[in-house]
């Protein structure tokens, strides 16, 4: 018997391999479903139908519905190819009609295996159908000659539901392990791993009761010895004789190669290669899988951000930061359940996915033990870091899984501090969903200031004076990025800069805020204030664009800007990021004239000893250190220790945040070169600021 197979996929690529796969039978391919349904019209007899779901002009389902509803294509099987994810469509499909699915990428070696075992079954009904020469297509030759496993099972009682086996060829003898009287006696659920019988036997009862013509499935044999072996499996059901029993034939392929490379690669794919946990791919993949089967039961997220662990590279390298986290998986693998599955889901967060808890107080009172746990583990190297609690709801049918970690990062997120050695929990509530709409909102804000849709936000600067104490002149105008939008009004630098390094929008942005900087710049010069400077902030992000230093200085020499009066102010927890690559970055922007300074020098990460390794100019003085002036024996303050510091490193130094005279008279009692903060003046917008260089050209 030539079995005929119609190919239907909208990829030519596909189309072919499978063709070339295929090539013992007769292949027949179309490109849509509607191309599909001419070739069935037009050619008789075809016996298979490998059809794609997701195809243009008449998609998998709509043939499916087509088909189902026309009495000439009874016979035809269909097998449906899906992609890993579409639980839902093979569900959708199998209802529809369909006999088997194969996920896409297309193994080959699978495909040939279940095209086998089906192409065997057409010709075993064909041989019984047809009444022809018994020596050439007996029952006997069929199931003697055929490369695969085949028993025939007839009729069933309550207390043998599987029916007695009446015939069972060699192969079948040779993959299970046992001969056919043994086989007879004990019967096929007695063999079953007892993890595959539940759903053997129910698929057999629908098709006793008629329910479907056949079914297929992969399932375990356990053999004599207890060995398992793994078979793709093909039940169909024979056409009984008059007043004779429900008789039904299976046919078994060994797959147990197969299997364990599919369990290899699923493996792999769902685990974390470093720790053994489970990886982020397979909590999406869980997360999803839920969702469409919409589980009543209670489901909740726990996150644990170790994120200040990385910091701890910086001074005793990455393999020691590794460690640590492989380190803290071995520890809280511990608290894992079959009901509580733990992720490895990014370098330095783990997530707990929890299923049938009791209450919101059992998932704090279990994350208070994680804190625990953890602190325990990190009190020599003195970190925290942040737990999280996300409660996923019950009514939540389509699960927008990025949404969805989202909030979990934004919740362990809320507590992380450097400055902390402990780890806070937070739940997710109204107030912190209340957060996430808002920087949703922040973001497509910044994405309308990058182009220029002023009705919805704008970006614009203020600029606030850097005096010299030794001249009592401005030496420069220190830009300060501001961001209005429609809906929120106005945005603190310090909420929209981050979200913007986040999204790399910090990037156009950057460019933006240093080109409104140029062109203030030479409306200084033109009113004759040319010795004026300029000092932009730049992120890391900016700073490590490969191309940034050539961009920045082709926009001063198109603008005509002296390299002179261009400062660059860099955070100093910049550079334990990336201390190399920092330094090779403002090495270059040195060389071409330009000033480099670290902002909020001292509240860093790193220590002091480092500043010798920074290649800059200045080191502005954190606020803070300003601030203690005002309330401690100023004969204690650091601050005066901090400039001379500075000098001895060859740097000058500038004090942020100076608001009250005895602030001042302090830092001018120590040598600080140039202050800047609400007692000169406050940040102004760029026709406040000229008018102010002019009426304080010197204070």
């Amino acid at each position: 018997m030539q079995i005929k197979i119609l190919v239907v996929d909208d990829s030519a690529f596909d189309r072919l391999i499978i063709k070339s796969m295929l090539s013992e039978y007769s292949i027949l391919t179309a490109c849509d479903g509607l191309e599909a349904m001419r070739v069935l019209e037009e050619v008789n007899g075809i016996d298979l139908l490998i059809l794609d779901l997701n195809m243009p002009n008449m998609n998998g389902f709509q043939l499916l519905e087509a088909l189902r509803g026309d009495e000439r294509f009874r016979r035809l099987r269909t097998i449906i190819l899906t992609n890993y994810d579409e639980l839902e469509n093979e569900i959708k499909g199998l209802r529809l009609g369909a006999v088997d699915y194969i996920r896409k990428p297309i193994h080959m070696d699978s495909l040939k295996v279940r095209i086998d075992v089906h192409a065997a079954l057409l010709r075993a009904q064909d041989a019984l159908e047809r009444k022809l020469d018994e020596q050439t297509y007996s029952l006997d030759m069929i199931l003697e000659q055929a490369p695969i496993g085949i028993a025939i099972t007839r009729g069933g009682d309550p207390e043998r539901p599987e029916g007695v086996l009446v015939r069972a060829n060699s192969v079948y003898e040779e993959i299970t392990g046992r001969t056919m009287e043994e086989l007879a006696e004990l019967g096929w659920v007695a063999i079953t791993h007892p993890d595959d019988v539940k759903e053997d036997l129910d698929n057999l009862q629908r098709l006793q009761a008629g329910e479907i013509r056949n079914y297929s499935m992969d399932k375990r044999y356990i053999r004599p010895d207890g060995s398992v072996v793994w078979v793709h499996m093909i039940v169909a059901a024979m056409t009984p004789q008059p007043n004779s029993e429900m008789s039904h034939i299976c046919l078994v392929q060994d797959v147990s190669d197969r299997k364990q490379m599919e369990m290899e690669r699923k493996y792999i794919s769902e685990h974390d290669r470093w720790t053994g946990l489970y990886n982020r791919n397979y909590l999406e993949s869980l997360l999803k899988r839920d969702a469409i089967l919409e589980r009543q039961s209670k489901r909740a997220l726990i996150g644990i951000n170790l994120s200040m662990v990385q910091l701890l590279a910086v001074n005793y390298g990455f393999q020691y930061t590794q460690g640590l986290i492989k380190k803290a998986a071995e520890v809280l693998n511990q608290f894992s359940t079959d009901s509580r599955l733990l992720f490895h889901a990014r370098e330095n967060r783990f997530v707990f996915y929890w299923y049938d808890y009791k209450d919101k107080r059992e998932l704090v009172n279990f994350a208070e033990t994680i804190a625990d746990t953890l602190e325990s583990l990190f009190v020599t190297d003195r970190i925290g870091g942040g737990i999280g609690i996300l409660e996923i709801g019950q009514s939540q049918h389509e699960a927008d899984v990025d949404l969805i970690l989202r909030k979990l990062l934004i919740a362990s997120e809320k507590h992380v501090n450097a400055s902390r050695n402990d780890f806070q929990v937070c739940v997710y509530d109204e107030e912190l969903e209340a957060t996430v709409n808002r920087e949703t909102y922040i973001v497509e804000a910044l994405n309308a200031a990058v182009a220029d849709d002023h009705a919805k936000a704008e970006l614009y600067l203020q600029y606030q004076p850097i005096v010299d104490l030794r001249t009592n002149a401005i030496s420069s105008f220190e830009a300060l990025a501001r961001l209005w939008t429609a809906e929120l009004g106005p945005v603190p630098p310090a909420e929209f800069i981050p979200i913007a390094e986040k999204t790399k929008l910090i990037l156009p942005i950057g460019e933006k805020v240093i080109l409104k900087a140029f062109s203030f710049l030479n409306k200084l010069k033109a009113r004759g204030y040319g010795r004026i400077g300029i000092a932009i902030n730049v992120s890391a992000i900016q700073l490590l664009k490969p191309d940034f230093a050539s961009w920045l200085l082709g926009a001063m020499r198109e603008r005509q800007i002296d390299s002179n009066n261009v400062g660059i102010e860099i955070t100093e927890s910049v550079f334990a990021s990336d201390c190399k690559g920092i330094n090779s970055m403002t090495k270059e922007l040195r060389d071409a004239g330009l000033h480099i300074a670290i902002d909020d020098f001292g509240t860093g990460y790193s220590s002091l000893s480092r500043a010798k390794e920074l290649r800059i100019d200045c080191m502005k003085i954190a606020k803070q250190f300003v601030d203690k002036l005002m309330g401690t024996n100023l004969k204690r303050a650091i601050t005066g220790d901090i400039i001379s510091m500075s000098h001895k490193l060859g740097h000058c130094t500038i004090a942020e945040g100076v608001e009250h005279d005895i602030q001042l008279q302090y830092l001018k009692e120590h040598d600080c070169d140039k202050v800047q903060g609400y007692l000169i003046s406050r940040p102004l917008d760029e026709e406040d600021a000229i008018r102010f260089a002019s009426e304080h050209g010197a204070i």
